[in-house]
């Protein structure tokens, strides 16, 4: 999709001065207005360019980890909770639901702002701890300590998308910091406790994000919400068309959440079969 060529060295540089040609492009980029970082170690990103020969403008990802999402995917799954867990995890969500709608109300953008702040934690969670007992024992994780970091980082993705559409007034930033305070503690305890408990909990966390997303899509199609052009990270990351809009990021994000709703149930399912984690192949890259 995407092409990468190496910059200049900067072994060339000469002590105490530079040639003609580096300090051109030095005066080049201080005219744009770019920001020069220098070092000793010669440590420099490649030049990065889209297919058409531009430059890749975003240092948060590459070209590489971009994907088309699969929109396909059944949205109406549900876990019915069986066992005592399940009901604990089950009502734990429904619980957390409530103080959620009585905030936001349908200001869905908001609420899909602050659901990202909260989402991208269990995987990065999940992700150390495995790792953590990876080093401790001496043994594989079968995938899943970069399946959940992939899971974690892609909740983060959704998260700069709605910055871009959502700008958070200071009594939501506020918030985000609070119940993310609040809610990575509990998760770590509780995944060390529970990690079927607490994968089980994200997968109904997971269905929750799909409701919210399928009532935004509706307000979007009512013409309550004003079906906006895409923002151009989005655009980038999920390879849009470039004439893509607010619907289309949408329903992307939406299918994102199917996925991880799928994989934490799934995760859950293992542990309650009364095995680990390692004992069955991880979904790597199933967006």
């Amino acid at each position: 999709m995407m092409s990468t060529a190496s910059e200049p060295s900067s072994s060339s540089a000469v002590v105490g001065g530079k040639d003609n040609k580096s300090n051109g492009v030095e005066k080049r980029k201080e005219e744009k207005g770019d920001v020069m970082v220098s070092s000793y170690w010669g440590i420099s990103r490649p030049k990065v360019t889209r297919e058409d020969g531009t430059e890749w403008p975003w240092n948060c990802f590459m070209p590489w980890e971009t994907y088309q999402a699969d929109t396909s995917i059944d949205l109406s799954k549900h876990h019915v909770p069986k066992t005592f867990l399940d009901k604990v995890a089950y009502r734990t969500v429904k619980l957390l639901r409530i103080p959620t709608d009585l905030f936001f109300q349908r200001r869905y953008g908001c609420r899909a702002m602050m659901l990202e702040t909260v989402a991208a934690v269990p995987g990065m969670v999940g992700g150390m701890l495995l790792h953590l007992r990876s080093l401790r024992k001496f043994q594989q994780s079968g995938g899943w300590i970069k399946a959940l970091l992939e899971e974690a980082e892609n909740e983060r993705m959704h998260l700069m998308t709605m910055v871009e559409l959502v700008q958070p007034k200071w009594y939501e930033r506020l918030l985000v910091l609070t119940v993310q305070g609040v809610f990575f503690n509990a998760f770590f305890i509780l995944y060390l406790l529970s990690p079927k408990l607490a994968h089980r909990i994200v997968g109904y966390l997971e269905e929750e994000a799909i409701h919210s997303y399928t009532e935004y899509l509706k307000d979007i199609d009512n013409g309550k919400i004003e079906n906006v052009p895409g923002p151009a990270i989005a655009i980038d990351y999920w390879r849009l068309p470039k004439e893509a809009t607010l619907k289309d990021v949408i329903t992307v994000i939406r299918a994102d959440e199917a996925h991880h709703r799928d994989v934490n149930h799934f995760a859950s399912d293992i542990q309650f079969q009364g095995k680990e984690l390692r004992e069955a192949p991880a979904p790597i890259g199933y967006h």
